[in-house]
């Protein structure tokens, strides 16, 4: 990708630097702005497209908080939906709702998202709405205390899922007390007394232009998408002095892990909800090509081997899947079941012989090719999307730093061998693995393990 450096003409003032990133045979046309804030813009231009993906990304997450603020990221998203200086909460949605649009927001450990997806014709009003709500929010006391309630809701809801609540499980017994290894959401102990005050000194401190990236994607235009950003920022709290855009985030150092651990939640189930694994490799790391093939080989569709042996050949579960998670120092390697209770053992047990069989003598040719056409199509395919391209553009600047080509990124997963592919197995599948599960079990029960 090209520097983010901003320029400055001779009388000394910043100005928006512009550059086209692709002309994609495969995508459309990508343009990337760096406003004198720091505050950078990505657009694709679709023109089949009669709709837009907009996207205000925001390189701060959950494990950006320490322990007594855990949850502020989480929190902030929910409240900047409740009212700005110029709109309520029922404006915000209603305006967007009017048009037949959409908006909505996410949460991760390493980013947060908000985003809406209207008619072309309606960007103007999407931009302006949804800059609004991220740069001059009130964060009035009375809705702090109205979202409390709402995310400790939330909260409950999560574990009541124990589909949900052992992946959150696996990574406490990976990261420990690191803020990877803590819930987005924060927990009741930390929410309750969270003050304003905390969440507003969260909010200034991190929503900072160099730290946003905004990303459209559909039937648009690059130079007015800058252009009505521009106008929407203008006066609030990130039209600010020149700066340079933050780099993305640093893997050094790496993120130490927990030695393997077995950690069980007792919850009186139906079903037992297990997750086996380890610490993966990091989202920059050479070999996550071959990870992507290897994943798609050992749990990643119908025809894996995971799902073939265990479900489709045993019927010992309905869900089993392998994933990988990265990020910006780490990762996460891990295989889920859900089964009933009395077939853990069996489930665990095969898991843990297919892991070991493909650590010792790898995949075959045949599924070398599978693995790679699953990872080509499914990127393809959600090429499709407005909100997936518009996504891809926010994660190749915020979190890559660069902007990889479609075809480059295809023939780097043309380019992974059977050799990448047992060699990344070896070491990984080789590696001790934790456990996690969430069901009718004490600790006692996987002692022996």
């Amino acid at each position: 990708m090209t520097s983010s450096g901003i320029a400055r003409p001779a009388g000394g003032a910043a100005r928006a630097v512009t550059r086209t990133l692709s002309d994609d045979p495969l995508g459309g046309t990508v343009r990337r702005t760096v406003l004198p804030s720091g505050l950078r813009v990505l657009t694709e231009a679709i023109p089949a497209m009669r709709s837009v993906s907009f996207g205000i990304w925001v390189a701060v997450g959950s494990r950006d908080e320490t322990g007594p603020q855990a949850g502020a990221a989480h929190f902030l998203e929910h409240l900047l939906f409740k009212g700005t200086n110029k709109r309520g909460a029922l404006e915000i949605s209603s305006e967007i709702e009017a048009v037949g649009g959409e908006t909505n927001a996410f949460t991760t450990k390493e980013y947060t998202c908000y985003y809406a997806r209207v008619l072309d014709e309606d960007l103007p009003l999407a931009i302006d709405v949804m800059c609004d709500l991220v740069a001059d929010s009130v964060l009035a006391a009375p809705d702090v205390e109205t979202e409390r309630g709402v995310i400790l809701e939330e909260i409950a809801m999560h574990d009541d899922e124990p589909g949900d609540e052992v992946h959150d499980l696996f990574a406490r017994a990976v990261y420990g007390d690191h803020p990877l290894g803590r819930l987005i959401s924060g927990t009741e102990e930390t929410v309750t007394p969270m003050t304003r005050r905390q969440i507003q000194s969260f909010y200034r401190r991190r929503y900072t232009a160099p730290q946003i990236v905004i990303a459209a994607a559909g039937n648009l235009d690059h130079a007015a998408v800058v252009k009505l950003v521009r106008q929407a920022l203008r006066g609030t709290p990130l039209d600010t002095d020149p700066a340079s855009p933050a780099p993305h985030r640093s893997a050094t150092p790496a993120v130490r892990t927990r030695p393997a651990a077995t950690v069980v939640e007792p919850k009186e189930t139906e079903q037992a909800h297990v997750i086996l694994g380890c610490p993966g490799i990091d989202r920059l790391d050479e070999r996550r090509f071959a990870l992507g093939v290897l994943n798609n080989v050992l749990g990643g569709g119908m025809s894996s081997r995971l799902f073939q042996e265990i479900r489709e050949q045993r019927g010992l579960a309905y869900s089993v899947y392998s994933y990988a998670s990265q990020y910006a120092d780490s990762g996460l390697f891990a295989v889920y079941a859900g089964c009933a209770p009395g077939k853990v053992d069996e489930v665990l047990d095969l898991t843990r012989a297919e892991l070991a069989r493909v650590a010792a003598t790898g995949i075959t040719e045949a599924e070398l090719a599978r693995g790679k056409g699953m990872s080509k199509g499914s990127f393809v395919l959600g090429l499709e999307d407005t909100g997936s391209r518009m996504s891809r553009l926010a994660k190749g600047e915020l979190l890559y730093g660069n902007l990889m080509p479609v075809d480059e990124l295809l023939a780097r997963v043309d380019a992974v061998t059977l050799d990448d592919v047992n060699a990344l197995a070896a070491d990984l599948l080789g590696r001790p693995m934790s456990l996690a599960v969430v069901g009718p079990f004490d600790e006692s029960a996987f002692a022996a393990r």
